[in-house]
């Protein structure tokens, strides 16, 4: 464990769009910068994902300075995004909690739409500090999460990786592997750990930063989505359930919770403090 590294981190500043790699990124309270601070909604206000439209795998979001977005995908004209007024909020509906974020312009509406090929909306979360608190069974008070599934980040480790992948390759599914760690939509993979050690961490140090590891990550169907061609399979959601039930979850990397603000980059150490 002694030479556990930070081997990249990931951003995602859309959910469910297309994830970026950066080589540094600071850590807030709710997540890393820039991080799932924007979302689709349907008419009904629920949150769009993946799960219900692959294809968002495949668009990208840039974030440009000032916290505004370039929205790209194949064959459309790219839209500037600016950060909306926080002139009032509409209600967000994110896996049965409701949130309130602020709309975008309409152009941005249009293009996730037309995009989609549904009625769809664009919301950014505007006080991240305040709108949405992290499952009281896992946080402290006054804790939050931006538009993340649940918690303010999502380690996942190469060494379980390759492990799940040596699984794959025994099962009657072998030619959907190798999975790469993209179908996990991470924000920080760590190396130099032994397959599943990140099962008993409780407390750890990246760098200058400290969190606690809340639990383990239950998994969806988004991971059987190529993220390069939207394309869906049955792995690795198979192998999981074979070798990694756990409570009912099919499991795959740890939920974080940030104990201090600082910089993560890329290289830093990775330490077990329980």
């Amino acid at each position: 464990m002694g030479n556990a590294v930070l081997h990249s981190i990931h951003v995602h500043p859309v959910k469910a769009l297309r994830s970026s790699s950066l080589q540094e990124a600071e850590v807030e309270p709710w997540g890393l910068a820039g991080d799932r601070r924007w979302v689709l909604i349907d008419e009904a206000g629920k949150v769009v994902t993946q799960r219900e439209q692959p294809r968002l795998a495949l668009a990208a979001a840039e974030t440009l300075s000032g916290g505004g977005l370039r929205l790209t995908a194949d064959g459309r004209e790219p839209v500037t995004v600016p950060v909306p007024e926080p002139t009032g909020t509409t209600t967000v509906e994110i896996f049965g909690e409701k949130v309130e974020a602020v709309l975008a312009d309409p152009a941005a509406h249009a293009w996730a739409s037309a995009y989609v090929g549904a009625e769809v909306r664009l919301a950014h979360m505007d006080d991240p500090a305040a709108r949405r608190p992290v499952d009281p069974e896992f946080a402290l008070p006054g804790e939050t999460v931006s538009f993340a599934d649940g918690f303010p980040l999502l380690l996942t480790a190469l060494g379980s990786l390759d492990a799940l992948n040596s699984l794959i390759a025994r099962g009657d599914l072998a030619d959907e592997g190798p999975v790469p760690m993209s179908r996990f939509r991470p924000n920080v993979v760590v190396s130099g750990t032994d397959a599943w050690s990140e099962d008993a961490w409780s407390r750890i140090a990246i760098g200058e930063v400290t969190f606690r590891v809340t639990g383990m990550c239950g998994r969806c169907v988004v991971t059987t989505t190529d993220q390069d061609t939207a394309r869906r399979g049955k792995e690795p959601l198979r192998t999981l359930a074979r070798h990694r039930r756990i409570g009912g979850k099919l499991m795959f990397g740890q939920n974080l919770v940030p104990e201090n603000r600082g910089t993560l980059r890329v290289g830093n150490p990775v330490t077990v403090l329980a």
